[in-house]
């Protein structure tokens, strides 16, 4: 049972670079949590009480306003992990997340891992790498909400999927409403556009599948003058 977490744990994009015997100390003092679709891991302004490593399934990062409106920042997919900035600044969690499916997570306790970073220095110092990279992503995501029209980060955020997929035919695996969660929008202008975009021939929807026609055209389309 420790060897595959173990294992699941060295996947985790945050953790690569750490040593075998890092690993099995962060290992050594991780729960493993399950949590159905819709739940929510952790609220925005909640004390941290530690990270949360995802080994399955995927789960969004979400912020709602005082009116009530909610805005996704990212979705993360197994292997991946949430809740690690506030592990080292030890202030509040700055968002919220929620399982869009059924999650498993490995937790670790924010006072089980200061522990280990006193016996294991480099655990730090190489996570923070790792989240840095993490903090340039949240930046584009605050760009593309700031300045780009809907129908630019609706293109942008199609090519992004068919990069991730490798493929210009990918499942799409948002709603409308959840797409417009991610853009910061409302559901009906992605319907709009989404309409638009296959009437102009840059992309086919059949099903619950995409096919990128012009991915060229839908870069393009993304571009934006900041």
């Amino acid at each position: 049972m420790k060897r595959s977490l173990e294992r699941r744990l060295a996947a985790v994009p945050l953790l690569a670079g750490l040593s075998p015997a890092e690993i099995a100390a962060l290992a050594g003092v991780a729960v493993e949590k399950r949590f159905e679709a819709g739940s929510v891991l952790f609220r925005e302004g909640e004390p941290c009480h530690g990270v949360f490593f995802i080994l399955s399934g995927r789960a969004k990062i979400f912020k709602t306003s005082s009116t009530g409106r909610e805005i996704t920042l990212a979705v993360e997919a197994a292997p991946s992990s949430v809740a690690e900035v506030p592990l080292f600044d030890g202030g509040p969690y700055p968002a919220s997340v929620a399982a869009l499916e059924p999650v498993t997570v490995a937790f670790i306790d924010a006072r089980d891992f200061q522990r280990v970073c006193r016996t294991h220095p480099e655990v730090a110092l190489k996570m923070l790498a790792s989240a840095g990279r993490r903090l340039r992503q949240l930046v584009g995501v605050i760009e593309r909400v700031t300045f780009g029209s809907v129908r630019q980060r609706l293109a942008g955020l199609l090519v992004e999927m068919g990069r991730e997929a490798g493929s210009p035919r990918f499942p799409l695996t948002f709603t409308h409403q959840e797409l417009a969660s991610r853009l910061g929008t409302v559901r009906e202008v992605v319907s709009r556009n989404i309409s638009r975009f296959q009437a102009e021939g840059l992309i086919r929807i059949g099903g619950r599948r995409v096919e990128l026609l012009d991915p060229q055209g839908l870069e393009r389309e993304a571009e934006t003058e900041f």
